[in-house]
């Protein structure tokens, strides 16, 4: 299989209030994840839906931005490689979790790529190299769920197309 990588965090639980987990609502669902030299200490939160602070990260939210991140960085990569000329990105990534809180999983994710390129050729190549960095995503290839593609590429100065791609293997 190649080279493996390892990749090191560390979540510290910091929700004691005193009397640790006596009671499912005497403790608080804070903590932080750091990274060996990482400067940035994410502070982290359950879900304001399972008593969490909503002003800290959570893990739904964490999976979601994992999803998006890996996407961009891949699309970005392989439009050097085709020399799509990409001026900006955002994502506004949204993962859908369903069931009661053991039970819980996603059941999809759907990535909303808004892209702008330098040329109106560019566009349509850069509609199509979505399906290869969703192939290229490790995150996305190691989750259980559909990870659906719903990007907007546009040169600049023009409209933004409306294109639906699905992966292969999603559905």
């Amino acid at each position: 299989m190649g080279r493996t990588h390892d990749y090191e965090v560390l979540v510290s639980w910091t929700g004691d209030r005193g009397a640790g987990t006596t009671g499912y609502r005497d403790y608080g669902r804070e903590h932080e994840v750091s990274a060996p030299g990482v400067a940035v200490v994410l502070p982290g939160s359950a879900d304001p839906a399972y008593r969490g602070d909503a002003g800290r990260w959570n893990p739904e939210q964490l999976l979601v931005a994992s999803l998006s991140q890996c996407h961009m960085l891949w699309y970005l990569h392989l439009c050097a490689e085709a020399g799509v000329v990409v001026t900006g990105y955002r994502d506004r990534a949204v993962g859908t979790l369903a069931g009661a809180a053991a039970g819980s999983r996603f059941t999809e994710a759907v990535l909303h790529p808004e892209v702008e390129v330098t040329e109106p050729g560019m566009v349509r190549r850069a509609e199509q190299l979505h399906v290869d960095a969703h192939r290229a995503c490790y995150v996305a290839a190691s989750v259980a769920f559909p990870v659906r593609h719903l990007p907007r590429v546009r040169a600049v100065g023009e409209q933004p197309s409306g294109a639906d791609v699905i992966a292969a293997g999603d559905a």
